[in-house]
């Protein structure tokens, strides 16, 4: 059965690191799109980053050159690298998947959470000023 679940998040300083990792089960990663969303409170999900088959990266302007996304594809595991937290990082974070025979637009439609087909249940991530 297809499952995603996230883990790593918690309660930091800002300034401070995590990294959420996202454990794939029933994927096979080098032929899926993947991505992570947050969801602060009150707030719309928004995308963060998504990452290619190929390992091409795209990131929401307000994470760039702090967050970084990354996969290991041996152990179908899905990873953001979250470092300067700022208290706006404030969020429920989740990973997405998308089949790449689906397509794998990281231009533009990535950052719309209708296109990702499957979400973790996520994991929260608590920054404090």
């Amino acid at each position: 059965q297809d499952q995603l679940v996230e883990s790593g998040g918690g309660s930091v300083q800002a300034g401070e690191s995590l990294r959420l990792s996202c454990v794939a089960s029933g994927y096979i990663f080098s032929k899926t799109c993947l991505g992570w969303f947050r969801q602060p409170p009150g707030k719309q999900r928004e995308g963060v980053a998504a990452i290619g088959s190929d390992g091409g990266t795209e990131y929401v302007d307000s994470v760039k050159g702090r967050f970084t996304i990354s996969k290991d594809n041996t152990k179908n595991i899905l990873f953001l690298q979250m470092d300067s937290l700022k208290p706006e990082d404030t969020a429920m974070y989740y990973c997405a998947t998308r089949p790449l025979s689906h397509g794998c637009d990281l231009k533009s439609q990535w950052r719309i959470q209708g296109y990702w087909s499957y979400w973790g249940q996520g994991t929260q991530v608590t920054v404090s000023s």
